[in-house]
């Protein structure tokens, strides 16, 4: 049998959420193994395939503190404005309400396409030699027993530590054989994404119009290196309608988005692929078990109304980052319940409101009929009327509300 290979921290799971945890941990001073199924060339081959992220603020300090940020240089495109409308037909005109940037503000968000994130972690990683990652590899056996986690390989590799964090994502094998109670539901709704090149310029403003038959958003992405104006769309649909839509030509299907953009930026032409998949809630009342913490998807799956599952995953890894961080330095076994407790009571109450939230607020635009539409037009424009308000939402979506971990505020820890 091969000699096990110990480190201070284990992660299953090497996606966006699994690596930033690794880059965090190990800049640091912890060493982190990652191991994860999937061949990492594969997640980086060329081409935009049409997935993007809204990185907040708050993120993208965290990302400044990573050295992730200077790797995104030329990548990135603010979000100045957020419009929102109701596009019920009885709601009147859309774009009720905006959020606006004031001069010298940070922006509510980045854009950024997911490519280029893992690019730029992929960079990162490899100056950095307390991490190491084992891709592609399958788990064959996992043990957890009073001193620590054991995970074997296919190929009869062992690797050992103190603690497991699980990143596997929203179907985490992981946190399903290790019995975390998850409360889950669909929405009978999908989600249709990719990105188009469009006529006018987006100045920086995302759209977000909201349908009886699901959420509409336009997000503001860099023009491309012909100098073409491009923004990613999320746009959803019902269950019954999602196949029906997923067989249209690029003509038709391009004539059906520039009619729900309600011709905002003009013509419009598809420059990625499209790509449709089933809407679900999911949240798990633990996130943590003996010497196993979950992040990320694997801990909460959200509808993406408002583009905060990526940052509410990221906001997991800054506090489990801290509260792993000081456990070390102050000498603590770091798959001690105590120190998972902490975790627990810092991510649960904010995990819980935002997944609330975002099921409130699909629940409340997916109501037909005239007296919905004139609750929901009162609603934005009591929120457009009120300045403190606003504030709150904004801070919101730029991630800098609530008990923050110091890598959010741009701090080291």
């Amino acid at each position: 049998m091969s000699e096990t290979q110990r480190s201070d921290v284990l992660i299953s799971g090497g996606g966006l959420v699994g690596q930033t945890l690794a880059l965090a941990l190990a800049r640091h001073g912890l060493s982190v193994q990652v191991v994860d199924p999937a061949d990492p060339v594969a997640t980086i081959a060329p081409g935009f395939d049409g997935r993007a992220s809204a990185i907040a603020s708050a993120t993208w300090q965290m990302f400044e503190i990573l050295a992730i940020a200077d790797r995104l240089a030329g990548h990135g495109c603010p979000i100045r404005a957020i419009k929102v409308g109701d596009g019920a037909p009885d709601s009147g005109r859309g774009g009720e309400l905006d959020f606006v940037t004031a001069d010298g503000d940070p922006p509510l968000g980045t854009m950024v396409e997911n490519r280029q994130l893992r690019l730029a972690l992929a960079a990162a990683l490899a100056d950095t030699p307390l991490v190491r990652l084992t891709m592609p590899a399958a788990v064959a056996s996992r043990e957890v027993d009073a001193h620590g986690v054991t995970l074997t390989l296919a190929d009869g590799t062992r690797l050992a530590a103190p603690l497991l964090i699980v990143a596997e994502g929203r179907r985490s094998p992981t946190r399903d054989a290790e019995g975390f109670s998850i409360a889950s539901w669909s929405y009978h709704h999908h989600a249709m994404i990719g990105a188009v090149a469009h006529e006018r310029p987006h100045g920086h403003v995302a759209h977000e119009i909201f349908y009886p038959s699901g959420p509409f958003a336009l997000l503001p992405l860099v023009d491309d290196p012909q100098g073409r104006h491009r923004s990613a769309f999320v746009w959803t649909v019902s269950e019954k309608d999602g196949p029906g839509f997923a067989k249209l030509g690029e003509r038709g299907f391009v004539a059906e988005l520039q009619k729900r953009a309600g011709g905002v930026l003009g013509a419009m032409e598809l420059v990625a692929p499209r790509m449709t998949y089933p809407l679900g809630f999911h949240h798990s009342a633990s996130i943590v078990a003996n010497r196993i913490a979950l992040v990320g998807d694997a801990a909460h799956g959200i509808h993406p109304i408002a583009g905060q599952g990526l940052n509410l995953g990221l906001r997991d890894v800054a506090a489990l980052t801290e509260v792993l961080v000081e456990g070390a330095r102050l000498g603590l076994d770091l798959g001690d319940a105590a120190l998972l407790a902490r975790y627990q009571r810092w991510r649960g109450l904010d995990n819980m409101m935002v997944s609330l939230a975002t099921d409130g607020l699909t629940r409340l635009f997916g109501i037909p009929g005239r007296t919905a539409a004139a609750v929901r037009r009162t609603g934005l424009g009591a929120v457009q009327r009120m300045p403190m308000l606003k504030r709150f939402f904004m801070d919101e979506a730029r991630g800098e509300a609530g008990d923050l971990p110091r890598l959010l505020a741009g701090a080291e820890i």
